[in-house]
């Protein structure tokens, strides 16, 4: 599949995941995601250049345009869109549970779920807002605090390589840990299939809240786990975080495990927005422009 015919956050996911490594892919998704926003009319210090004002002392020196000085003798500063100063925190689940898929064409929940925290990352970052990623199984894995610098997408990309170890989902632990790198009010997105403690989920993004962090949680889900879309009809169940498993009988559960599901999704989506989060449930065959459009719609609500 040509890039140059497709916007890369339109592709499906599988297919893109397989063109290069999660840095290169996080960008092109970003990319095509940019070229299909309409041009804001705020102005600041952001991606897109919007025009060009007179210096003024203690402007940042960063943002003299150069050319312009050297050709016309007349120091003008670069304005762009919508100036930031966000610190955002990525929560990445990395339990073993995340690492499942239901079909081998598609990618892994933990795949599908990294190229998602990659292409936050690098929207953030090229926002001009600090980005840090926390990576949790049941227990907390990698902590980077916010920054953002151009040695910060390395050090993301680089823990995203690093393979998680535990069975379980420690999820408070991590969102407690992300209250804790942001001094002042900032953004927490947090991605995972939500196989977690529900209570401790959400007291945990309470405190978020509490302490002024706006936060969206995106819920990681493969087409199997709505639909029970098995192709075989007698199956066995097993639960990837623990010892049990029952056999089944697809045909015969199929309609009530969907009600089910439904049920515990409007089940999450009420208990968030309790706690006064943004919920979405994403699926791993949903192109990636999805879930960065849930992502930069918390970021834009922002002051």
């Amino acid at each position: 599949m040509a890039l140059s015919r497709s916007r890369a956050d339109q592709i499906d996911p599988a297919s893109l995941a397989a063109l290069g490594r999660i840095e290169i892919i996080a960008r092109w998704v970003v990319e095509g995601f940019l070229t299909g926003l309409h041009k804001s009319p705020k102005k600041g210090f952001s991606v897109e250049f919007a025009e060009h004002r007179a210096y003024q002392p203690g402007d940042d020196l960063r943002y003299l345009d150069w050319k312009v000085v050297a050709r016309a003798d007349k120091w003008l500063i670069k304005q762009f869109e919508e100036e930031t100063n966000l610190r955002a925190t990525i929560v990445l689940d990395v339990s073993k549970s995340m690492a499942w898929t239901g079909d081998p064409a598609r990618l892994t929940k933990l795949a599908y779920a990294e190229l998602v925290a990659a292409a936050v990352a690098w929207l953030l970052l090229r926002q001009r807002d600090g980005v840090g990623l926390i990576r949790f199984d049941d227990e907390v894995r990698t902590v980077i605090p916010p920054r953002g610098r151009s040695a910060q997408w390395r050090r993301i990309v680089g823990a995203l390589d690093d393979p998680g170890a535990g069975a379980g989902s420690d999820a408070k632990s991590a969102i407690l840990q992300a209250a804790q790198l942001v001094s002042r009010p900032g953004m927490v997105v947090i991605i995972s299939d939500l196989l977690v403690e529900e209570q401790a989920m959400t007291d945990a993004v309470s405190v978020l809240r509490a302490v002024g962090h706006d936060v969206t949680v995106l819920h990681v889900l493969d087409p199997v786990e709505r639909d029970l879309g098995l192709a075989a009809n007698e199956v066995e169940l097993v639960d990837t975080e623990g010892p049990a498993s029952v056999h089944a009988t697809v045909s015969e559960m199929r309609e009530a495990y969907r009600d089910t599901v439904d049920e515990a999704i409007e089940e999450w989506r009420g208990r968030l927005a309790a706690s006064g989060a943004s919920y979405m449930p994403i699926y791993t065959n949903q192109p990636f422009g999805v879930p960065l459009r849930a992502a930069f719609a918390a970021r834009q609500a922002l002051p």
